[in-house]
C-alpha cells in the first residue's frame, strides 16, 4: 500500500499544527472569527514536502489534514467555554475535565465524519468549497501551467486585497448599501473575496437558497411583522427570526433522524428472511469508541450516565448537520449546534452550569472538527487518497490539537485576566452564555423546527435556508453574489467548449479568492499573537 502518512508528514504537520491552534484560539477569542486554515496548511505542506524524495500528493493532503485538525477543536472551545467564566469569574473547571472534553469532542467528530463520509462525499458529492480549494491548489500547485497561473494570480490579488482591508484599513470590511429604517433593516455586503468565491463554488442552488432566506427573514418576515404589530421592535423581530432560523436547521436534524429510522426499519423487513450480518471490526471499533468516549464523560466530568448517552447521540446529529452545512455553504456553526443538544438535555435532567458548558463545549468540538474532517476529506476523495489514512491522521492531529488548546485557552484566562473584556472580548461565547438559560423565542423556534422538517423529507436543503434565516444580512448577500457573478459569467458563453473553459477558469480563481483570504487570515492572526 502507498505510504501517505509519513513520519517526515507527520513531523511538519505537528509543527505547523502547533502554530496553527496556537493562532486560531488567539484569533477565535480576539476577533469573534475563525479563519478556514485549509488553504493555509495546504500551501505549507505543499511548499514542504513537494522536493522531498518520493512525495506524492496523497503525502501532501495527508500532511495538510494533521495541520489544520487544531484550528477547529480550538474554535469549539473558544466558542463556548469562555462564556462560564464571564457568568462566573470563580468557577473552578479542573484542567482534566477540560482535557477529557476536548479529547472525547475530537475523538467523536472524527468517528462520525468517517461513518458519514460515503454519504455527503461520494453519494451527494456535496460541494465542500475548502476541500475543492484545496484540492484545485495541490493540483495547480504541482502541475504548473496555464491552470496554476489562474489560481496563483487570483490567490495573490486576494491576499493584497485582504491585507489593505485588515492590515491597514485601507478597504471597508462592510459595505452598506442601505441605511434600513424603522421598518426595514440596513443592506449591507461583506467585503469579502473568500466569500465570493465560496459563493461560486457552492453554485446557485445552494448560494441562492441561503440569500432567498436571508432576504425573507430581514426583508419580508421584519417589515411585515412591525407592521402589522407581530413585533414591537427591530429587537424583537430580530429575536423571532435568528429562532426561526436556528429551528429550520435542527427540523433538518430531525429529518435526518426520521429518515434514518425509516432506512432501519426497510432494511430490517428485507433481511428477515436472510441470515443475521455478521459483527464486523467496523462495528466493535464504533462501539468501542463509544463506551470509551460515554464513560470518560460520566466518570472525568460533571456529566451523569443518562447525560452523556443522550450527548453522544445529540453529537451524532449534530456532526451530521455540520457535515451536510459545511459541504453545501462552506459555514460551520459550531456553538449553535453545542447549545441546542444542551437544551434537550435541560428537558430531560438539570445540569450545572459547569455540566451545561461542558456539554455545548464538547458538541462544538466535535461539530467543529467534523467540517475540517469533511473538507479533508473532500479534497482526499478527489486525489484518490486512502481515507483510512487521512482518518486517523486527522484523529492523532484532533487529540494532539484538544491538549494544546486547553492550555492555551488556560494560559490565556491567566495572561488577559478572563473573558468579555476589550483584549478578548469571545462574542460567541458571551453568546453561548446569553443562551444557557434557554432559547430567546420558544414558538419562532418550533416553527422553524416544523417547516425546516417538512422541507428537509421533501428533499429541499432547509439548513441551507435556515442559515441565511439566521446569519447577517451581509454575509448571505455576498455569497449569492458570488453565485450569481459565477453564473452570469458562464450564461455568456453558449458553445460548450467554451462554457467548459470557463468553467474550470471559475473555480480556479473562486479557489484562488478563497484561499488567499484565508491564508491572510491566518498569517495575521499569527502576526497578532506574537505582538
Amino acid at each position: 500500500m502507498n505510504r501517505q502518512l509519513t513520519l517526515r508528514g507527520a513531523l511538519i504537520a505537528l509543527v505547523g499544527l502547533l502554530v496553527i491552534t496556537t493562532s486560531s484560539m488567539y484569533v477565535a477569542l480576539r476577533m469573534g472569527a475563525l479563519p478556514w486554515p485549509t488553504i493555509f496548511v495546504t500551501v505549507v505542506s505543499l511548499a514542504a514536502l513537494k522536493r522531498a524524495k518520493g512525495s506524492t500528493l496523497q503525502e501532501i493532503n495527508v500532511t495538510h489534514t494533521i495541520m489544520s485538525s487544531g484550528a477547529m477543536v480550538a474554535g469549539g472551545l473558544a466558542f463556548t467555554l469562555p462564556g462560564l467564566w464571564m457568568i462566573d469569574p470563580d468557577a473552578n473547571f479542573s484542567t482534566v475535565s477540560l482535557i477529557i472534553l476536548a479529547v472525547v469532542g475530537a475523538i467523536l467528530g472524527t468517528l462520525f465524519s468517517a461513518l458519514y463520509r460515503k454519504k455527503l462525499i461520494i453519494d451527494e458529492a456535496l460541494p465542500y468549497p475548502m476541500g475543492l480549494a484545496s484540492y484545485n491548489t495541490l493540483q495547480a500547485g504541482s502541475k504548473g501551467g496555464a491552470g496554476a497561473k489562474t489560481l496563483f494570480a487570483s490567490m495573490g490579488g486576494s491576499v493584497l486585497f485582504t491585507v489593505l482591508r485588515d492590515g491597514f484599513g485601507k478597504i471597508p470590511a462592510l459595505l452598506t448599501l442601505f441605511k434600513g429604517s424603522a421598518l426595514i433593516p440596513a443592506f449591507s455586503i461583506w467585503v469579502s473575496p473568500m466569500a465570493m468565491g465560496i459563493g461560486a463554488i457552492i453554485g446557485p442552488l445552494f448560494a441562492l437558497l441561503w440569500f432567498g432566506g436571508a432576504v425573507f427573514g430581514y426583508y419580508i418576515l421584519t417589515p411585515l411583522g412591525i407592521q402589522s404589530g407581530l413585533f414591537a421592535s427591530m429587537a424583537e423581530a430580530d429575536v423571532f427570526r435568528s429562532n426561526l432560523g436556528i429551528g429550520l436547521m435542527i427540523g433538518t436534524g430531525l429529518g435526518v433522524f426520521f429518515k434514518a429510522v425509516g432506512s432501519k426499519l426497510l432494511a430490517q423487513r428485507k433481511l428477515e428472511d436472510k441470515p443475521k450480518a455478521t459483527f464486523n471490526r467496523t462495528t466493535l471499533i464504533v462501539a468501542l469508541v463509544l463506551l470509551f468516549s460515554v464513560l470518560m464523560l460520566s466518570l472525568g466530568t460533571e456529566l451523569g450516565l443518562i447525560e452523556a448517552l443522550v450527548l453522544i447521540a445529540g453529537i451524532y446529529l449534530a456532526t451530521y448537520l455540520s457535515g451536510m452545512l459545511t459541504g453545501q455553504t462552506g459555514i460551520n456553526p459550531m456553538e449553535i449546534f453545542g447549545i441546542l443538544v444542551l437544551l434537550v438535555i435541560q428537558l430531560i435532567s438539570n445540569p450545572s452550569l459547569i455540566a451545561s458548558f461542558s456539554i455545548a463545549a464538547v458538541v462544538a468540538v466535535a461539530c467543529g472538527l467534523t467540517g475540517d474532517v469533511m473538507n479533508d476529506l473532500k479534497s482526499g476523495y478527489l486525489l484518490k487518497t486512502d481515507p483510512r489514512q487521512q482518518i486517523l491522521g486527522e484523529g492523532i492531529g484532533g487529540v494532539i490539537g484538544a491538549v494544546l488548546s486547553v492550555f492555551v485557552l488556560l494560559i490565556m484566562k491567566a495572561s488577559f485576566g478572563g473573558f468579555g473584556t476589550a483584549e478578548l472580548p469571545a462574542p460567541q461565547a458571551a453568546a453561548v452564555a446569553a443562551m444557557v438559560g434557554g432559547l430567546g423565542h420558544v414558538p419562532a423556534f418550533l416553527i422553524g423546527l416544523g417547516i425546516g422538517l417538512v422541507l428537509y423529507l421533501v428533499n429541499i436543503p432547509s439548513a441551507t435556508l435556515g442559515l441565511g434565516v439566521y446569519l447577517p444580512i451581509y454575509i448571505s448577500s455576498v455569497m449569492g453574489l458570488g453565485a450569481l457573478i459565477s453564473g452570469v459569467l458562464k450564461a455568456i458563453f453558449k458553445k460548450r467548449t467554451e462554457t467548459a473553459k470557463l468553467q474550470d477558469k471559475t473555480g480556479l480563481v473562486a479557489s484562488g479568492l478563497l484561499g488567499g483570504e484565508g491564508i491572510t487570515g491566518v498569517a495575521i492572526a499569527i502576526l497578532s499573537m506574537l505582538k
